[in-house]
């Protein structure tokens, strides 16, 4: 499970990811990446760890499969959570084909899904 502060919660800190950050799609889901974050007013400093928010929608399927989704893919970000730095936010919104592949698939999905976002454009 993902530590509290390690996750996103609010529809703004999501909206912000998904509008401002960089993407990648992959056959089971589109992550969404942000490096830097703004740093809270009410934290001096900024944040202290990488945060990561999910969407999962009906289109996946219904109550228990979107559950089932979302648990996989919180499983396989938490092992990959110490490649964002710090001041990072990542939204990982699945697609309905995320219902019907094994937890290796969305791993290694993430990874390169990762791998794209975290690679530095070089002009």
């Amino acid at each position: 499970m993902l530590p509290a502060q390690a996750r996103l919660r609010r529809r703004p800190e999501f909206t912000a990811v998904v509008r401002s950050g960089r993407r990648a799609g992959r056959p089971t889901m589109v992550l969404h990446y942000l490096p830097e974050r703004p740093a809270p007013p009410t934290v001096p400093g900024g944040a202290g760890s990488p945060r990561a928010g999910f969407v999962v929608g009906r289109a996946v399927g219904n109550s228990v499969v979107r559950h089932r989704v979302t648990r996989r893919l919180r499983a396989a970000v938490l092992e990959q959570l110490d490649r964002l730095p710090v001041t990072a936010d990542l939204v990982v919104r699945a697609r309905p084909e995320a219902a019907t592949v094994t937890s290796a698939e969305l791993r290694r999905d993430l990874t390169a899904g990762l791998d794209r976002v975290l690679r530095v454009r070089t002009p």
